[in-house]
């Protein structure tokens, strides 16, 4: 009976303290998974701003010369760069702004689908100016966008291709 109790202690005793074994490791890892997300690279807000400058310059070029298909692609790159912002740099006061450059976006977006020259413009300039009051707002107003007036890349051709 001695030797029964003294087996079914010790079962009791190891079964008991597995789980907090269980537990540590299980903390260690997701100690070591936090220390390694923590290392991961992530985009800093001006890298997100080059982007979409390039983009905002590929925009303008496609859309006087009527490659809308290239327009398309221009802006949504944008739009994509905007969704990253909000997304992987929330913590900046210039995140908080962000969001006045969705109604510019989606009218532009429409000149587009409705492949409108002077709407195309139109918009571009609202766009244009709406970026220059989100740098303002956060006193970035030494950063002023403007209409291009070279292309960014002397290896890209703007014009529509024969397929489109």
């Amino acid at each position: 009976m001695k030797y029964i109790t003294l087996v079914l202690s010790t079962i009791t005793i190891l079964s008991c303290s597995r789980p907090l074994d269980q537990d540590k490791v299980l903390q260690n890892r997701v100690d070591s998974l936090e220390m390694k997300l923590a290392d991961t690279y992530k985009p800093g807000f001006g890298e997100f701003m080059s982007g979409i400058q390039v983009h905002h310059n590929k925009l303008w070029y496609a859309g006087i010369n009527q490659n809308w298909a290239l327009a398309d692609f221009e802006v949504h790159e944008i739009m994509e760069a905007i969704a990253d912002i909000k997304k992987y740099q929330k913590e900046r006061v210039e995140s908080e702004l962000i969001y006045m450059i969705d109604p510019a976006l989606d009218s532009i977006n429409e000149a587009i689908r409705q492949q409108d020259p002077v709407a195309f413009k139109s918009k571009y300039v609202t766009l244009t100016n709406t970026c220059n009051e989100c740098h303002r707002e956060p006193k970035f107003e030494f950063n002023v966008v403007k209409i291009p007036d070279s292309p960014p890349f002397s290896n890209q051709d703007f014009k529509p291709s024969m397929g489109h």
